[in-house]
């Protein structure tokens, strides 16, 4: 299942795009703490705060179940967020902050999220109540 494997969820950490995209999340802040300085509140800013939000509107979306329309909306707002994120690990590589596997890395973990999120969008009945 697009979500998670086992189609029962209690809720949004059970969802398999939650658990990877807070992972990810987790990940380009660890990542970030070596950036320059200078970059502080400019690169390192978006690039933390576009990727925590992922994961915050997959579960803003969980909660909006009764209303299908409502869940693909925030769905949608995760899957571009995601998009932000990853033409800022693209900056960050561009800037030698962030060495090309790690690039490549990120950016297959996020078209993984991708995926997902698009998988749900398309099928909002497995999820909506």
């Amino acid at each position: 299942m697009e979500g998670g494997s086992s189609g029962t969820y209690r809720g949004f950490r059970d969802l398999r795009v939650y658990q990877l995209s807070y992972e990810l999340a987790l990940e380009v802040f660890e990542i970030t703490k070596s950036f320059p300085k200078e970059e502080k509140y400019s690169l390192v800013d978006q690039v933390r705060r576009s990727s925590r939000s992922v994961s915050a509107n997959i579960a803003e979306a969980w909660y909006k179940r009764r209303y299908p329309k409502s869940f693909v909306s925030k769905l949608s707002d995760s899957s571009s967020e995601a998009g932000e994120t990853e033409v800022w690990v693209d900056f960050a590589a561009d800037h030698r902050y962030l060495a090309q596997e790690k690039k490549v890395h990120l950016l297959e973990k996020y078209g993984e999220v991708n995926k997902m999120l698009t998988g749900m969008m398309n099928k909002p009945e497995k999820f909506c109540h």
